[in-house]
């Protein structure tokens, strides 16, 4: 009897021990959502009320280049929906997430009719100055991340006027650097939706990023090597997404998509290390204002299901949940309307290079990548791992690291 007591006390744990993990990660996605909601919100409320212009503060740093509010706008919208779109194209259904997510869907295809319909309050910049390519190209990019959802029910002129913007924006000239993707994003976007997208440009820069490549997961910004975190903000996860869609359009070469992976992959197992045991990462290098959007590329690998063996999907889905629980409770981190204020940990004014104004600051969605996983999907569903720098400074064995 004493024995079967034991032994029914022991499973009761078992039990409930299981149970409390499965909570755990349960509101771990539910903070998640949450906080990607509570930053978005601002921008697609007003942005659909036709509100943008008028109620988003345009903050500025210290050495700012010039007056940003023709830029700001689009680079607000175009971020955002960039991070957001995976998790929009899970659709809605019967559960309370799924519910929200109808309810966000149909925010974005009123925001997407306001910022490319002239007559609107909210009308957007696409081709004035060179700014507006790099946030055109995350829209683009966001049409690509949530075709099912968001493009397939567009009204048709709508669609067309996006057709129309994205087009306008072969006017600007991009640098010779990581601003060659954003032209490449732009024209797969038009391949994919229009069947007109200029295939030579993006050539152009997949050639260059392939000889950009420097080894081990690294690609240089241009010919030199940039310390920084561009290899995530935009390198990697543009290449990706090129590649699938010219995988999808019957445009594409597989041994170099292959090959792009593979180096996404390496990259993606130097991010985990990067992330220290309390969530912290290096400062290192420029528009660290983007936040903890400097780990779009593990975030999009983990999104694909395509890890490094030795990276566990729980590990990712911890190591990312703690950094943004700290950064985005920072006090400072919104001003009293819920708009982003420039800065890393809070609000940190002076980090804000030239270029960088209230807009900007809404790459930081793209961490929230791996909300397009389904919560039965493992990463979501698998029980808790520690990250890499978790693990050794807590004294626990971890692999060898080597470079590919």
């Amino acid at each position: 009897m004493v024995k079967f007591k034991g032994l029914f006390i022991f499973s009761f744990i078992a039990v409930n021990l299981f149970s409390f993990k499965i909570l755990a990660q349960k509101e771990e996605r539910e903070y998640m959502v949450e906080t990607l909601l509570k930053i978005a919100d601002p921008v697609l409320t007003n942005l659909a009320e036709e509100k943008l212009k008028k109620n988003m503060p345009v903050e500025r740093s210290p050495g700012a280049w010039d007056d940003r509010t023709h830029v700001t706008y689009l680079e607000a919208f175009g971020r955002l929906y960039s991070g957001m779109a995976p998790w929009l194209e899970l659709g809605p259904d019967d559960t309370s997430e799924g519910k929200l997510r109808k309810k966000y869907i149909d925010l974005v295809i009123r925001c997407l009719d306001n910022a490319t319909n002239p007559e609107s309050d909210d009308f957007m910049n696409f081709n004035k100055d060179a700014q507006p390519l790099v946030d055109a190209a995350f829209l683009a990019q966001g049409l690509l991340r949530s075709p099912t959802q968001i493009w397939e029910k567009l009204d048709k002129e709508v669609q067309e006027r996006i057709i129309e913007a994205l087009k306008s924006t072969r006017v600007i000239k991009p640098y010779y650097s990581n601003w060659l993707l954003f032209s490449g994003m732009v024209e797969a976007a038009l391949e994919k939706f229009d069947n007109s997208g200029d295939l030579l440009r993006i050539e152009y820069g997949l050639n260059k990023h392939r000889e950009w490549y420097l080894g081990d997961g690294m690609y240089g910004d241009g010919p030199e090597f940039h310390w920084d975190y561009y290899n995530s903000f935009v390198i990697q996860p543009f290449l990706l997404d090129i590649y699938q869609t010219l995988q999808e359009t019957d445009n594409g070469r597989k041994k170099d998509f292959d090959n792009v992976k593979y180096r996404a992959q390496r990259y993606a197992s130097i991010q985990e290390r990067l992330i220290g045991p309390e969530g912290t990462y290096p400062p290192i290098g420029r528009s660290l204002a983007y936040r903890f959007g400097a780990f779009q590329l593990l975030s999009h690998i983990a999104l694909r299901q395509e890890l490094p063996e030795e990276v566990e999907p729980a590990q990712v889905r911890e190591a990312l949940y703690v950094m943004i629980k700290r950064q985005i409770e920072a006090p400072g981190t919104f001003d009293d309307n819920g708009w982003l204020k420039v800065g890393l940990f809070g609000a940190q004014n002076n980090i804000g290079e030239g270029y960088i104004s209230t807009g900007s600051l809404y790459l930081c969605s793209e961490a929230f990548l791996i909300l397009g996983l389904p919560e039965t999907a493992p990463l979501w569903s698998d029980p808790y791992a520690s990250w890499t720098q978790k693990k050794i400074w807590s004294g626990e064995n971890i692999s060898i690291d080597h470079a590919h």
